[in-house]
């Protein structure tokens, strides 16, 4: 869609017929809105497999890419976990049950409190074995505020809250779809989606899969550039805005841009004053807590690493920037020369996210001594960054590409720990996760600091031998910066999205994993039954196991699982 006259009127007209979606949606019954969920989900089941080939061919996989499995877990597997997960919820509401019935609730340190959401049930037990996650509430809410809270706009359905503009991202093709659902049920708003002009492809697919939204007047989508972005953000009959990006772009649709956004910006007279709610991304730490691990520990951990980094070509708003080790630890030289290894190793691919080529040679250029690592020419490392040096750009710099800086700190158990976190606060940009790596004695040996120095790292999700990512992945979970950005000072972003259980005031999401995979994990006494993870770059099935993921996602049944561990066991 070009922007001219035409499609200005065509616009408005959309935002008035939305208008009127909105009066339909207020008279929409709970039962009836769970429908629709339950609805999108089969539209997203049947047309999963043309879901994942145009995903592919956006990111520019080759058709028997095992990298594939990417786009099967990050577009519709995900799609289809929260759709369910949603439904669940709004089954609830409508039988008058309570939303965290059946939820353990526990306490977190802070007098926070904690809701365990990962796993619900068999079928998560079995297929994530060794993972769970919890949310934490913002200190200060109570179990009972929590319990009754719950449910967000879907507690009174007919006040409804406008139109919303969600300002669709570019990079992860489920991103979008997400965000569309939760201005629908969190805020109670009827939405028009603006795709990035990287995902167009996908809008016939949205558009099969969102048509019991669209057909009844909730929803609408568009294409196009910068321009229809601006009219739509600024539009007078448009309520509130969504967006996931850069900073960068935020502070333009808010302040504005050049030198009369500068001036906005400091005077504190947005340009935008309607509701604006945010996913930002930021630089992104893995802390490496020493112990004494296996050479195949070693190798493990290190393609954990590599994929935090690399996975999706490394354009992922929570995509690992830093690593900070211990300059103490005995196995410092092997664990990164089997970094380096790792991501020299991992699959080629390309770099297919526009301006990745200038981000890598302005890194480069700020960092002489960086090194390239193989694999593409893009993969650079950028060894012996100094977290005390507060001209260093790879701290405040978001590389959004294939970079990755490795930093030491002195100490070692808790010492090493509580300076990490401490550096990952106040040196590193953006609060959107942050990612901890440990052996399970030196966990144990941490006790109650662990719990302690998590809730000390100012991050939305904290992923505990787990990827970050896995949070994202995780329906029930919240996904979004820390809270407490000002829109002048706007990091990470701000407010939450995901959430299937409409939790009220959520501070965090926790996400622990095994420290080692199957069959090792049996082996050395750690309960999880999970081999190479198909999220993993390195994972050979990846693409047959995200297939068979999904479709058991769109219809879960016992026998499916034998095939899904047969390819996941091959990985």
């Amino acid at each position: 869609m070009r922007f001219d006259t035409a499609t200005a009127q065509q616009l408005d007209q959309m935002i008035a017929a939305l208008r009127d979606g909105e009066q339909r949606w207020a008279a929409e019954p709970l039962a009836s809105r769970r429908q629709l969920l339950l609805q999108f989900h089969a539209n997203v089941g049947a047309h999963a497999a043309e879901w994942a080939r145009v995903a592919g061919g956006i990111k520019q996989l080759p058709a028997d890419s095992p990298l594939l499995g990417e786009e099967w877990i990050s577009g519709p597997w995900a799609v289809l976990g929260y759709a369910e997960a949603l439904a669940d919820t709004l089954g609830r509401l409508a039988d008058g049950r309570g939303l965290l019935a059946g939820y353990p609730v526990r306490t977190a340190p802070g007098g926070r409190v904690a809701v365990d959401v990962l796993p619900q049930n068999v079928f998560e037990r079995l297929l994530l074995s060794g993972f769970r996650a919890e949310v934490w509430m913002e200190p200060g809410v109570t179990e009972r505020e929590t319990r009754e809270q719950a449910g967000l706009g879907q507690r009174t359905p007919e006040q409804t809250d406008g139109i919303a503009v969600v300002m669709g991202a570019g990079n992860v093709t489920s991103i979008a779809p997400l965000d569309v659902l939760y201005q629908l049920y969190a805020y109670n708003r009827v939405v028009l989606l603006k795709l990035n002009p990287i995902t167009d492809p996908l809008l016939p697919v949205l558009e099969q899969a969102f048509a019991p939204f669209i057909n009844r007047g909730y929803l609408r989508i568009v294409t196009g550039d910068a321009r229809i972005g601006d009219h739509l953000v600024t539009h007078p009959g448009v309520d509130a805005v969504h967006i996931t990006g850069s900073a960068a772009t935020h502070d333009a649709i808010v302040w504005g841009v050049g030198p009369t956004g500068a001036a906005a910006k400091a005077t504190g007279t947005p340009r935008l004053t309607k509701p604006i709610t945010s996913e930002l991304g930021g630089v992104a730490p893995t802390i490496v807590v020493p112990g004494r691990w296996s050479a195949a520990d070693i190798r493990f951990q290190a393609e954990h690493i590599a994929t935090q980094r690399l996975h999706n070509s490394a354009f992922n708003c929570i995509a690992a920037q830093i690593v900070i080790i211990s300059a103490h630890w005995p196995q410092k030289q092997e664990f990164l020369a089997a970094l380096r290894a790792a991501l020299a190793d991992a699959p080629t691919r390309p770099a297919w996210y526009p301006g990745c080529d200038t981000r890598v040679a302005d890194a480069r250029r700020l960092h002489p001594q960086f090194e390239a690592v193989g694999g593409t020419a893009e993969r650079t490392a950028l060894w012996g960054l100094d977290l005390a040096d507060h001209t260093e750009t790879a701290f405040t710099t978001e590389y959004f590409g294939p970079v990755l800086g490795i930093a030491e700190l002195p100490g070692t158990g808790l010492e090493f720990l509580s300076a990490a976190v401490d550096a990952a606060n106040d040196r590193l940009h953006g609060t959107l996760g942050a990612n901890l790596v440990l052996d399970n004695k030196t966990m144990r040996a941490l006790g109650s600091g662990l719990r302690e120095c998590i809730a000390q790292l100012r991050y939305g999700t904290v992923g505990v031998n787990a990827w970050t990512g896995v949070g994202y992945l995780t329906a029930r979970a919240t996904w979004g910066a820390y809270p407490g950005h000002e829109l002048h000072d706007i990091a990470s972003g701000r407010g939450a999205v995901h959430n299937a259980l409409l939790l009220h005031r959520p501070e965090r999401t926790v996400v622990y994993g095994p420290f080692r995979p199957a069959p090792r994990s049996v082996l050395t006494g750690e309960f999880s039954l999970t081999p190479k993870p198909p999220w993993f770059v390195t994972n050979r099935t990846a693409a047959t196991t995200g297939r068979r993921l999904t479709a058991f996602a769109a219809r879960p049944r016992w026998s499916a699982l034998p095939g899904i561990f047969a390819s996941a066991l091959r990985g």
